[in-house]
């Protein structure tokens, strides 16, 4: 069995579950959205589906997949002592940008003139 690592290491698997994250998808919308053959969309779903991250049901003659969130869980417990790196990063972003939009004379404050 892989692990959750190795499992999303594969590029079509990510844009397979990226897909996912809006609305269930039939093997054929995958196909055509990720413009991929379809064995090889059954392919990456097969792993995908045997590992927990997504689950198919049947509606009439197509099979609808949808992404269970429980295997991302173990991957966000995993990343979560990281954040602290990104996220002081991103917050000293945000006040930059703020500062920007505050400051006088920016576009945004003669358009208001």
């Amino acid at each position: 069995m892989e692990s959750v690592f190795e499992i999303i290491a594969e590029p079509n698997r990510r844009a397979i579950l990226a897909l996912l994250v809006s609305a269930e998808q039939s093997v054929g919308e995958i196909e055509r959205r990720l413009r991929m053959p379809q064995p090889t969309v059954s392919k990456h779903l097969r792993v995908l589906r045997e590992a927990g991250f997504v689950e198919a049901t049947v509606d009439a003659q197509r099979r609808l997949y949808r992404l269970r969130p429980e295997p991302l869980q173990e991957l966000d417990a995993w990343l979560a002592p990281f954040r602290r790196f990104w996220s002081a990063h991103v917050d000293a972003l945000e006040r930059h940008l703020d500062r920007m939009h505050a400051a006088p004379g920016t576009k945004k404050s003669r358009s208001r003139q």
